[in-house]
């Protein structure tokens, strides 16, 4: 059986890496919704739009996976 502290570092660790990925969950949602919500107003301009989006979305998603390294390498 392990040590309680083992147990209850690797818990800590992916509780935190759960509060760190709300932010790239919350980055994701408002930059495709900014999309959809500039489309609406001025369709002509979805393609421009969509090509920022992908890179702004990778962007955020790297801090995610940034997040998830940490979590596992810090002990």
């Amino acid at each position: 059986m392990l040590p309680l502290e083992v147990i209850m570092n690797g818990s800590l660790n992916m509780l935190g890496y759960g509060l760190a990925t709300l932010g790239p969950g919350l980055g994701v949602a408002w930059i495709f919704s900014s999309v959809i919500n500039g489309t609406a107003r001025q369709p002509e301009a979805r393609g421009a739009m969509m090509g920022t989006a992908w890179i702004g979305f990778a962007v955020v998603e790297a801090l995610a996976i940034i997040g998830i390294a940490l979590a596992f390498v810090i002990q």
